[in-house]
């Protein structure tokens, strides 16, 4: 007898079933391959997950039709994460598993694995790693084969890809393997290379979507087969099967990349830790600022502190200065004005160009004016036709030189007169990348001026004297480190109407200040933004340890995750209304809605003839004690929705990024 899971996308059909085993087939068909099997009258992909003499089914069973290959794809690990994910996300193994195992590419598979590289760790710089505390009791535990699990922050201009190679090195020296997941292809680069360099070529992959089906398996294959040492990728790589695990390491764990879009909806960060709790795996939690969930994981003890003490941080951080965008800050300054920069900012850069390095200015919208308002009464600027919102493009027209134009239907305005007080005047509501340049173009003629962002990212810039316009989260690696840092336009990220605003802004401005030069070196960062606000305070102290604290407590009082867990349940009314009759929540549950679905929120089934105007959303509360019994209830709850085959589709997200 064969037991098999079946992959289908329905709930209820989520659990192993019996297949007779044809004698030619027994010695393919193990535990862990891909097999077809006939289901409901059609052929369906399957895994076998194990053997057994006989069946308690008492009906007539069917037969494996074939073994797709006999290569061990489902490792008993992997399987069991498949398990715990789907019971966290309130999902199925079947779509877990979509996640985990990439499609079979037959001539990859016939390839002769090559031999396993022996890995040392002679490159460790142990130096580094004891600026934080308890920085080298880590790494012995590491050497000996324990599974310690921290929260590491690390230093401002820290050579971060590096010390995670260092981290990599010492498990692959034991025989273990390491998995290294960070959130986009930029610093997939980064950290390949570091890694390369530390433990050598051979002994390292690269996992990324952007690699072709063959590419892709090839390095796949290589962590099954172990005889890769370290594998490195984004959100995906979580789930490598590699053999013998001895370390998750997940970077930058607040970046939305982080967070799969497809059902059951994922994070690396949740996957790594049910990784570490499955395989006794020491686990890595790192970044230059914290989340809540992160935090959550220390206060409970599950993780600890790696941090620097405050002389250490205080040697490796650059000057930060915090001050409001006013008028007349401009004023005084002309070439300030022309720049649009505060005069603190504007001398600011001119110092680090006149030292021959690199300034970074980091701007939140991509464009040229992306958004416009009444110079008068300050009512956004909107299109006579749809309504849309007016911006200035960055490429105007012949048509239409220097005329607002809608971004919903492209429509030029003109004679754009506004519909509160009739004046004919606009300002600029958030300056684009593209206006930026050009404005600081002119106010330092001769200087280079490059823009990342958008299709045009810059992975890294060269040393000299150079004007670098990034939008967030697309700052580019200087290798002689930033002179200054300009963080304009703060109150567009902190004004966002979004649950996680200011931790995502935090995250944002501590990424692009990491990239300065320390103040020794005459590095500063100018943030355009009010002192007193809490966020712009903690990135002046540069303590996202207390920011991170007091978030989480701040969420604890209004009844938000990481201090309870929430599940949305998005569908139309009449779905919502039959998922919740046939869900039996905890008496704890506490409903909330339906409301619309929250800005960011991506609208579910597409395409499925559902109207997305009539989506809702539902959002249930409980302690976070009783998140395994909330996802358990929904889980339930759709497998009979499935069983029933009703119409309205619902989603199911635990936890989800945006919540409002």
């Amino acid at each position: 007898m064969a037991k098999v899971l079946p992959l289908l996308p329905l709930p209820h059909l989520d659990r192993e079933f019996d297949y007779l085993v044809p004698r030619e087939l027994d010695a393919q068909a193990q535990p862990g391959v891909r097999v077809r099997v006939r289901f409901a009258g059609r052929l369906v992909d399957g895994f076998v997950v194990a053997r057994a003499p006989s069946s308690d089914h008492g009906g007539k069973l069917g037969w494996l039709d074939r073994v797709v290959s006999d290569e061990k794809v489902l490792t008993p690990e992997i399987a069991r994460l498949a398990e715990l994910v789907a019971e966290r996300c309130a999902g199925t193994r079947a779509d877990v598993l979509r996640l985990a195992v990439p499609p079979r590419h037959a001539r990859v598979e016939a390839e002769e694995p090559p031999a396993r590289t022996p890995v040392t760790s002679d490159q460790v710089d142990h130096a580094a790693w004891s600026r934080y505390l308890h920085g080298d009791a880590f790494l012995t535990a590491l050497a000996e084969g324990r599974a310690p699990r921290a929260a590491w922050q690390a230093l401002p201009g820290e050579d971060w890809p590096r010390r995670l190679a260092e981290l990599a090195a010492i498990v692959g020296e034991s025989g273990r393997t390491a998995v290294v997941v960070v959130p986009d292809q930029k610093d997939l680069d980064r950290v390949l290379a570091a890694c390369q360099a530390v433990v050598g070529k051979d002994a390292v992959v690269g996992l990324s979507a952007g690699l072709g089906p063959a590419a892709r398996y090839r390095r796949w294959l290589a962590a099954l087969r172990g005889t890769a040492s370290v594998v490195v990728g984004t959100r995906s790589a979580v789930f490598a099967p590699a053999p013998d695990v001895g370390l998750v390491v997940v970077w930058d764990d607040g970046d939305e990349s982080h967070a799969e879009p497809r059902a059951p909806y994922p994070n690396s960060r949740e996957v790594a830790v049910l990784r570490g709790y499955g395989a006794g795996c020491a686990v890595v939690i790192g970044g230059h600022a914290r989340t809540a969930e992160t935090q959550v994981l220390v206060d409970s003890g599950w993780a600890h502190d790696l941090c620097a003490p405050r002389d250490e941080l205080r040697a490796a951080s650059p000057k930060i200065t915090a001050l409001a965008d006013s008028d007349h800050a401009l004023a005084r300054d002309p070439g300030a004005r022309a720049a649009r920069l505060p005069a603190i900012a504007f001398a600011a850069a001119r110092k680090a160009l006149a030292d021959e390095r690199p300034v970074l200015v980091q701007v939140p919208r991509r464009g040229y004016v992306p958004a416009l308002a009444c110079a008068k009464c300050r009512t956004p600027a909107r299109c006579r036709h749809c309504h849309g919102p007016l911006a200035l493009p960055s490429s105007p027209g012949p048509d239409g030189a220097g005329s607002p134009a809608c971004r919903w239907c492209g429509i030029v305005d003109a004679a754009f007169r506004c519909g509160a007080c009739g004046s004919r005047a606009l300002r600029a509501v958030v300056v684009g990348a593209g206006r930026t340049a050009e404005e600081l173009g002119r106010a330092f003629p001769g200087v280079t001026v490059r823009t990342s962002g958008g299709d045009d990212v810059l992975a890294e810039v060269a040393a000299g004297p150079a004007l670098v316009v990034a939008t967030v989260g697309a700052e580019p690696f200087a290798p002689g480190g930033y002179g200054a840092a300009l963080l304009l336009d703060g109150w567009a990220l902190l004004g966002r109407p979004d649950l996680r605003a200011a931790e995502e802004t935090l995250r944002r401005w501590m990424s692009a200040s990491a990239l300065v030069v320390p103040l020794a070196a005459g590095g500063e960062v100018v943030v355009v933004a009010d002192a007193g606000i809490p966020t712009v305070q903690a990135l002046v102290r540069w303590d996202p340890v207390g920011h991170a604290r007091t978030e989480l407590e701040e969420r604890a009082e209004v009844g938000f995750p990481p201090a309870v867990h929430m599940a949305a349940v998005d569908g139309t009314a009449v779905a919502i209304g039959e998922l919740l009759e046939t869900a039996d929540l905890p008496s704890s549950a506490v409903r909330l809605g339906p409301v619309e679905l929250p800005p960011g929120a991506r609208a579910p089934f597409a395409g499925e003839g559902v109207d997305t105007a009539d989506i809702e959303r539902m959002l249930i509360r409980v302690p976070r004690g009783e998140g395994r019994a909330l996802a358990k209830a929904l889980r339930d709850a759709q497998a009979v929705r499935g069983a029933r085959k009703a119409v309205h589709p619902a989603r199911v997200q635990i936890d989800p990024p945006h919540i409002g």
